[in-house]
């Protein structure tokens, strides 16, 4: 019997579903399709160049560059032809660039324009292993190391189709398939080695457990660096054979939402709460019966919602009422978002607050909270049809067992847990004991197996007073502040906690607006001050223990950002950077204090 890997799926669809659209990509003005079949022998043919110019068996092929029918077709190639693909993500510096190529030892890589060029070129005297690089199609770069992607895929011509299928058919389970480089929130970062069997396995469980088809179809607009993008666009996609329609920009991405209409959808939370922005904007405008009709819609829809989270249906006249806020409400709503055939909306890589969940919900539409890490190839817990709870991040992946630790710690075993870090046996020794993987971060269920996550065993502050505590919890329920975008808490050998914060934009124009501010730093206020101030000490505070009670901030007068290093492209805050970065600000909070 075949072995059962992506590559196998992939060519099992150009076998049985031959002229249904693989991928769509935007060109001028429609969405252009590209079958099966065509899309099989694209893989097969940049699998066949990539033999002809030295990729070996377990060599890697990096990637740089915005979602594209190329991205994923070389990460399949490197695949088929016995390799791995090691994916960059396209705001990396030039030194990041060199460090993962070096570390990888690629020697092909796939750049986007001359943009992701100049990276390379800055540092190719410190690349001693890379041999080629790719162009992706459109772009011509007139150097001897570069190839255009035509002239890429004709040096496949000079290898066998039989050279490949020789090459697919030794493809082992356990071998390494795609090494995902953690966005790394301290230090340089890991490569996360993924198999053959870790991508199978999950890419299969996730679809069975949502009842994904080839009918269903995705807007790949995330990095495909990332594993959450890679899993749904790449490996779902090649496991249930639907189509991916490739974003044109992160820019565009509203509007090729509203063209596409996916039924799948995978959001960071930055990217609901956006959502959520435009929606309460457009809600807060109308007036009169419209408005009483769109507050009555949601009522009903949070009622709906809530029955199907515990997997049941709305009979009787709740049934009718649904029925009828759809007709007038919901069905208006959602095709503005791209929303109106969305079967399956996930978010991940960060806690979203449960507002966002539970004001969707009253849309009819349900966003199921996942949780996990690279490490685990993407999910560790999940909510999902019938099981979902807004508060935590679901129940263990199916076929996976998921404990705590003596201290708390999520720990993780199953068919979805990496092979360790590559090239790095003391980073995998820490992380992978007896096939446990090891998180990092702190969790506790309730009595039906739902997972909420505390905090980050390494975030840990400990206070000059001896206390311990998570700052996770506190900096989601200043986020929850509508006036506020971002929240840092402070404290580590301090007396008490304060907290960096970041304004919402549109929310504090608002705001500045209603109360005729002066639009120029709005952060130095008093009344946006003494705004923040009354939601901290009436909403935030409230909520936890004295001594996690914030007692000072501080608003900084920009928010933070992937450019300066203090975001990972997954939009995580990297703690070290910040404290560097504002150093005089956090000293200023307890300047005569400590």
């Amino acid at each position: 019997m075949s072995a059962d890997t992506i590559i196998h799926r992939l060519q099992e669809n150009g076998r049985i579903r031959p002229n249904a659209p693989a991928y769509f990509e935007k060109l001028g003005t429609a969405w252009v399709p590209t079958p099966w079949h065509e899309y099989v022998g694209q893989v097969r043919q940049a699998a066949r160049a990539l033999i002809t110019l030295g990729v070996e068996p377990g060599g890697t092929v990096s990637i740089l560059g915005f979602n594209r029918p190329e991205w994923s077709i070389m990460l399949l190639a490197a695949m088929a032809a016995g390799g791995a693909g090691s994916g960059i993500y396209t705001t990396n510096s030039p030194q990041e660039v060199q460090y993962i190529v070096e570390h990888a030892e690629s020697s092909v890589v796939l750049l986007e324009n001359e943009h992701q060029w100049t990276k390379i070129e800055q540092v190719r005297d410190q690349l001693p292993k890379l041999r080629h690089v790719v162009m992706m199609r459109g772009t011509k770069i007139d150097d001897p190391l570069v190839l255009s992607w035509e002239a890429f895929l004709a040096r496949g011509d000079e290898t066998e189709e039989s050279v490949l299928d020789q090459r697919i058919e030794a493809i082992k389970p356990e071998q390494l398939a795609s090494l995902i480089y953690t966005s790394g929130t301290t230090g340089p970062p890991k490569g996360v080695m993924l198999s053959h069997d870790n991508l199978a396995f999950t890419a299969k469980t996730a679809l069975d457990m949502y009842g994904m088809t080839a009918n269903d179809r995705l807007l790949s607009y995330l990095p495909l660096s990332h594993i959450a993008e890679q899993m749904f666009t790449v490996h779902g996609g090649a496991t249930a054979g639907y189509s991916a329609y490739y974003a044109e920009s992160l820019e565009k991405l509203p509007d090729n939402l509203r063209e596409v209409q996916p039924s799948i959808i995978f959001g960071v939370p930055r990217i609901w709460e956006r959502f959520y922005t435009a929606v309460t904007d457009n809600l807060g405008q109308t007036t009169g019966a419209k408005a009483k009709i769109a507050d009555w819609a949601m009522g009903v829809g949070r009622r709906v919602s809530a029955l199907k989270n515990k997997g049941e249906e709305p009979s009787g006249m709740l049934a009718i009422q649904y029925s009828l806020a759809d007709r007038l409400v919901y069905s208006k709503v959602k095709p503005l978002l791209g929303l109106s055939n969305i079967r399956m909306a996930a978010s991940g890589a960060a806690p979203v607050n449960p507002e966002i969940l539970e004001f969707f919900s009253g849309l009819d539409i349900i966003i199921y909270e996942v949780y996990g890490q690279s490490e685990g190839c993407g999910p560790t817990t999940w909510n999902r049809p019938g099981a979902t709870d807004f508060n935590t991040t679901g129940q263990a992946f199916p076929d996976t067992q998921v404990k705590l630790g003596s201290d708390g710690e999520i720990l993780v075993k199953g068919r979805n847990v990496f092979k360790g870090y590559y090239k790095d046996l003391a980073a995998t020794g820490e992380t992978l004991i007896d096939g446990w993987l090891y998180s990092g971060d702190l969790g506790k269920f309730d009595e039906d197996g739902f997972l909420t996550i505390v905090g980050r065993k390494k975030e840990i502050i400990i206070t000059s007073g001896g206390k311990n505590i998570a700052p996770k919890n506190i900096e989601a329920a200043l986020k929850s502040l509508d006036i506020v975008a971002e929240a840092v808490v402070i404290g580590e050998r301090r007396k008490f906690l304060s907290a960096l914060i970041t304004l919402e934009p549109e929310t504090v124009q608002q705001f500045a607006e209603a109360n005729n501010l002066e639009g120029q730093e709005l952060h130095k206020d008093p009344l946006v001050i003494a705004e923040v101030q009354r939601g901290i000490d009436e909403v935030v505070n409230p909520q936890f223990a004295r001594v996690e009670n914030i007692r000072k901030f501080t608003i900084l007068p920009r928010n933070f950002t992937v450019e300066d290093g203090e975001l990972t492209p997954t939009l995580k805050i990297k703690r070290r950077i910040v404290n560097e970065h504002f150093t005089e600000e956090i000293e200023g909070m307890y300047a005569g204090l400590d």
